[in-house]
This record gives C-alpha cells, sequence and structure tokens, in this order.
C-alpha cells in the first residue's frame, strides 16, 4: 500500500443533492462553507461538480442525476432511502454555540443538542436542508 499524499487534506466528502445550486447557497449561509469551484450542468439548474471549503477541508457535491448512470448509480440521497443517511461529516469549528445558532436560523434541523461531549470538546448535530447529516463541534482529534 502506498503512503497518502502530502496535501493539505487526504479525505473530502461527496454528496448528491436534489437542488444543488440551493444546497450550495445554504451549506455557505448555514454552516460557513466557502465556494471553490461550481461547474454547471448540461442541463439548466443543475450542477455537474462543486467544491466547498471550510478551513482546509473540503466536500465535492453535484446534482442527483435523473437518468442514472455513472458515479450516480454508487450514490444516494437522504430523500431516496427514507430520510436515513448512508455517511456523515463531522466539521471542526471555532465556537459551536456561534456555529450551532447561524445554522438554526438557516432551518437546520438539529437532531443531537448542542452540549458538552463526554470525549471533550462541544458540539451538536443537524440536517441540511435535504436530509444529510453533519456534526460540529470544537473537539479537534488532531490536537495535542
Amino acid at each position: 500500500m502506498s503512503l497518502p499524499k502530502k496535501t493539505t487534506v487526504n479525505v473530502i466528502p461527496g454528496l448528491r443533492y436534489h437542488d444543488a445550486p440551493a444546497a450550495i447557497e445554504w451549506l455557505c449561509r448555514a454552516f460557513g462553507f466557502q465556494k471553490q469551484l461550481v461547474v454547471p450542468g448540461e442541463q439548466e439548474g443543475t450542477i455537474a461538480h462543486a467544491q466547498l471549503r471550510y478551513g482546509n477541508g473540503m466536500i465535492m457535491l453535484g446534482t442527483v442525476e435523473t437518468h442514472g448512470g455513472g458515479f450516480d448509480e454508487l450514490m444516494t440521497t437522504p430523500r431516496q432511502t427514507g430520510g436515513r443517511s448512508t455517511q456523515s461529516a463531522y466539521v471542526i469549528v471555532e465556537d459551536p454555540d456561534v456555529h450551532h445558532a447561524c445554522a438554526v436560523a438557516a432551518g437546520a434541523e438539529v437532531v443531537m443538542p448542542l452540549e458538552d461531549k463526554d470525549y471533550g470538546g462541544r458540539g451538536y448535530s443537524c440536517r441540511d436542508l435535504e436530509g444529510h447529516v453533519w456534526s460540529f463541534g470544537d473537539y479537534d482529534p488532531f490536537a495535542d
């Protein structure tokens, strides 16, 4: 097995949204992501590929393909699974209380309350506008 490449980040979650343009705007407003790259899809109102940054982390996303094929054959969304997520992301934030207030103001559905965690740090979990589960907190597993 080869060693990981020395780069800013080695793991980048990928997500699909039914309304990716709205999801991009919401993720930036509610969670503080920044657009790095947004490539429109062939059909109006779709996104072929987008890269959103948060600090030195990133997610990639695009519009669910309704005609099937390719990578979308391997992906699903909470809407397609009865509201269940198949993965979630944990994002390290500076101030979980401020982040929580911003997410709630934007309409995030809190599914695990903001609280001090037994393992250290403070955080919460929520669903985004299409039901993907996200966790945010100041626990940093890389800290000394």
